[in-house]
Formats: structure tokens, sequence, C-alpha cells
């Protein structure tokens, strides 16, 4: 790998960890009125594990929206030349969102949290940041490379490129698809295992 894309994944990685951090951060600093809604969502989440009314068809469907029309709007903004930025506010919010879950079971249930946190990132969370990752890298590497092409009249083999950036967006539609089944069912069973732990 050379040294310039190895500056690119430890920046991009960078910026997820620091979104990350300032949803943990964000979590714990909420007002009082903030942190109680929170905490009822939470709580009604863990509750309705605990009593077996998810309803999976609904979360599945949900989760699929979401996590494959990110990856489709990165994908496009890497098409569009302008969307480096919108890429990194975009990778940065999805870190913020995974701290800010974080922060919030860890606030709610202290020592006991790490392991409910733990469970609700594991592993859908922790692939899905890790293909957002990879995506947002290839997305700027493609913009990068169509502008050179476009406006600066260099040849850097479009046909090829564009090959492989399809391929990434495959791969990590794929891995989308797979986060949110496990998500939907993998991660209520498991958390259900501790239900009784944790609230």
């Amino acid at each position: 790998m050379h040294i310039k894309q190895k500056k690119k994944y430890i920046f991009l990685i960078g910026l997820a960890v620091v979104g990350i951090l300032f949803g943990v951060v964000f979590s714990f600093i909420l007002s009082n009125s903030d942190k109680l809604l929170v905490e009822s969502s939470i709580n009604n989440f863990f509750n309705a594990i605990e009593h077996n009314e998810i309803y999976y068809m609904d979360g599945l469907f949900s989760s699929l929206f979401a996590g494959l029309l990110y990856i489709v709007i990165v994908w496009f903004l890497g098409i569009s030349i302008i969307g480096i930025p919108i890429i990194l506010f975009l990778l940065f919010i999805k870190g913020f969102v995974m701290g800010f879950s974080i922060g919030s079971i860890i606030s709610i249930y202290k020592t006991k949290g790490i392991i409910g946190a733990f469970l609700y990132i594991f592993p859908h969370h922790i692939l899905s940041i890790i293909s957002y990752i990879l995506l947002c890298y290839f997305a700027i590497v493609f913009s990068k490379r169509l502008f050179d092409y476009l406006f600066l009249k260099k040849e850097v083999g479009l046909k090829k490129l564009m090959r492989k950036y399809i391929k990434i967006f495959l791969i990590c539609f794929v891995v989308s698809i797979l986060c949110s089944l496990s998500e939907t069912f993998l991660a209520p069973a498991l958390l259900k295992l501790f239900t009784n732990y944790l609230i």
C-alpha cells in the first residue's frame, strides 16, 4: 500500500473514531429531559426484546433501507466529483450515531451497559463502519481521478477504475444486507441473554 493510500485510510478511520467519540460525549452531556427521553426509548427497546415484542420484518426493512440508502448516496457522491465534503460529513455522522448509541447505553446502565453496548454493536455495526470507510475511500479516490480525467486531461484508466468502483459498491451492498440481517435477528437474540442482567 502506498503512503498516500495509508494516509487516506488513517484519515478516514480517524474521522470515524472522532465521530464515535463525539457521539459518546454528546450522550453524556444531554439535558436531563433529553436523557429521560433517551432512557425511556432504550428501556422500551430492551423490554421489547425481553418480552419477544420485536417486529422483525419492520426492523429489517428499516435497517436495510437506511444502510443501503447510505451506500447508494456515497457511491453517487463519488461520481459527482464535488461530493467529497459530503462523503466525509456522512462518515462522521455514521460514527457519531454509533458513538451516541454506545454512550447512551453505558450512561443508563453504567458498568453493566458496557456489555449491552458491545452486544448492540457486535458484529453488525463494526462491520458496517468498516465497509463505510472502505466505500468512502474508493468514492474519494474515484472522484479525484474523475476530476483529473475531465478537467486536467490526465489518463487515469477510467474504465478499469469504474469496474473496480462498481465492485466495491457491490461488496458494500452485500455487507450492508448481512449487517441488517445480523442487527435484526442476531443482536436481539444475544441481547435477550443479558436483559435480566441489564435491566
